[in-house]
């Protein structure tokens, strides 16, 4: 007999009736987010997808949309009730990243039945060290504001006895803003490339489907570990990752971006381009600029170790030239469609 789960059956004249547990999703509009709701919707679990605005699903009946501002106390006690697990996916700014914790950890905690938390930390906590990090190294400190603040958000989950923290390194897929439309947009038009010794850091890449697998193992698998870091094995270098994805564009052969290049795009290209869009106000389909985040980032050689994560949560990581062909065909059909 099949049992659709939330709908009465009987047995012998008796009704029952088996209820699927509700998952709250804290930013759920976002890339990660919305990865880990379509993740959901395939499985037991009935989605709350959470946003400061209202998200549009579509008519998939295991997923509940709600609109709810995470920072607020309020309005999150009200949102937990019935809820047996929580995904925090808020992203964004720093600030905001840091009170969303700290009221979620905090309202959560005064519970009579505290939910199983899984938190989306980020690599951004190990650091600019040159080393090798697996889950039992340091955190920080933090070299930005965005690191310092996951670095804060994951110190109020160790506060937490029911977190489980997950570290994504550089997570790309179809509909990653930064790492798949952006460096897209950049490898055609030529302005990003071999960057040489500056290109030379480890490029921590998870695809973002890995990510919404481990986020939804994390919810309901005895785990004994509290934080998991989540990055493929044998990751690229940037240069090597530029290389893989233009060819999957069919951009060809990558050129070298010398220092005198790239120095021009810091000092002058980078602001025309930022002045330019606030000026019209719109997301231009031009090449933006390039950050000097994005070129600290490309010399950082911090290696995660996510064999943990492998082992305890059963994950098989997406081949990176497959993931790649996937997201640059998305990318081009985007494209095509603009």
């Amino acid at each position: 007999m099949q049992v659709r789960l939330g709908e009465p059956f009987h047995i012998t004249g008796t009704p029952w009736t088996f209820m699927a547990q509700r998952v709250l999703v804290l930013g759920a509009g976002g890339f990660i987010g919305r990865q880990v709701i379509a993740r959901l919707a395939r499985s037991d679990w009935v989605a709350v997808a959470a946003g400061r605005r209202p998200i549009r699903i579509g008519e998939v009946p295991s997923v509940e949309a709600i609109a709810l501002d995470a920072c607020d106390p309020t309005a999150l006690a009200s949102a937990l009730q019935g809820v047996g697990a929580v995904v925090n996916c808020v992203g964004g700014d720093p600030n905001k990243m840091v009170i969303a914790a700290r009221v979620l950890f905090a309202t959560a905690g005064k519970m009579r039945d505290p939910p199983r938390i899984v938190h989306l930390s980020s690599l951004a906590v190990y650091g600019s060290a040159a080393r090798n990090v697996d889950e039992a190294a340091s955190l920080g400190p933090g070299v930005d504001p965005y690191g310092a603040a996951k670095i804060e958000a994951e110190q109020l989950a160790s506060g937490y006895e029911r977190a489980v923290v997950l570290r994504p390194g550089i997570v790309y897929g179809p509909e990653s803003a930064w790492w798949s439309d952006r460096i897209a947009r950049l490898l055609i038009a030529r302005r990003l490339g071999d960057l040489g010794p500056a290109g030379q850091g480890c490029c921590n890449l998870v695809h973002v489907r890995d990510v919404a697998a481990a986020t939804v193992e994390s919810l309901s698998r005895p785990v004994e570990r509290r934080g998991f870091n989540l990055s493929a094995p044998m990751p690229p270098s940037w240069n090597d990752y530029f290389r893989l994805y233009a060819r999957s564009l069919g951009v060809g052969p990558i050129r070298r971006v010398s220092m005198a290049r790239l120095t021009l795009e810091l000092r002058l290209i980078g602001p025309c381009l930022k002045l330019a869009g606030m000026a019209l106000r719109s997301e231009a389909r031009e090449p933006p600029p390039i950050r000097p985040w994005l070129l600290e980032l490309c010399g950082r050689r911090v290696v995660m170790i996510a064999r943990q994560a492998g082992e305890a949560l059963g994950l098989t990581w997406t081949p990176l030239q497959s993931g790649l062909e996937e997201t640059a065909g998305w990318f081009l059909r985007r494209s095509a469609c603009a």
